[in-house]
């Protein structure tokens, strides 16, 4: 994969063929009626992208999807940890910063988030709290490349939503990369995962299971 920055340079915002052109994380294209016979129809008027058809736009979103999981899948699927107890399970209710601070609640909501096809921003965070441990200048410089390219990049299927303010601040810092590159960054996303993603973990199915879990086993033994 190409290294999208460049020492001193800034993004000029990603090419119109990278990633395709959706509403929303969370929203659902419109499906489009094919006409009789052999001819497309023209570009519909829900598609962000007027210069192409409603079902072409949807094959570059299931290619998109296709690469970026096939991306996730090489990644281990959780943190090394032991059983929550039915306490920590519902403190995870009470405070988002209990949830993060818990490796067992990493797991679920990480699970909760890759149902959303949003597990890229928990990778990050933890890919940020992993660097700021590491004290060799050479491991520092190593880290943080990986990380701008895995999920700064605008060419990666695994990229965070982030602002242009917070972007320019990374282009800057990648000169000379160091612990706290990311923080930024880091920041915005756990905000992003307490305000948009916390709120639905807690109504979620994952959730209300294992908190049934916990209790009934609590309450067997």
């Amino acid at each position: 994969m190409p290294t999208v920055y460049e020492a001193g340079k800034q993004y000029t915002g990603p090419e119109s063929t990278e990633r395709p052109l959706s509403m929303s994380r969370h929203e659902t294209s419109p499906t489009t009626v094919q006409p009789a016979g052999n001819h497309r129809p023209n570009a519909c008027c829900f598609c962000w992208c007027c210069c192409c058809s409603c079902s072409w736009n949807e094959d570059r979103e299931r290619a998109w999807r296709a690469s970026r999981d096939t991306k996730l899948e090489t990644i281990p699927n959780c943190e090394a940890c032991l059983k929550p107890t039915p306490d920590e399970v519902q403190g995870w209710a009470q405070s988002f910063d209990k949830l993060m601070k818990n490796p067992a609640g990493r797991n679920v909501f990480r699970e909760f988030l890759r149902t959303e096809y949003s597990e890229e921003n928990m990778l990050f965070w933890l890919a940020c709290e992993e660097l700021k441990n590491e004290c060799n200048k050479h491991t520092i410089d190593e880290k943080a490349r990986m990380i701008y390219e895995d999920y700064i990049s605008i060419l990666s299927p695994k990229e965070v939503s982030l602002d242009s303010r917070v972007r320019e601040v990374i282009n800057k810092k990648m000169q000379e990369p160091s612990t706290h590159t990311f923080d930024d960054a880091q920041l915005q996303i756990y905000t992003l995962m307490h305000r948009d993603s916390y709120p639905r973990f807690l109504n979620s199915a994952i959730y209300r299971a294992l908190l049934q879990s916990v209790s009934r086993s609590s309450s067997e033994s």
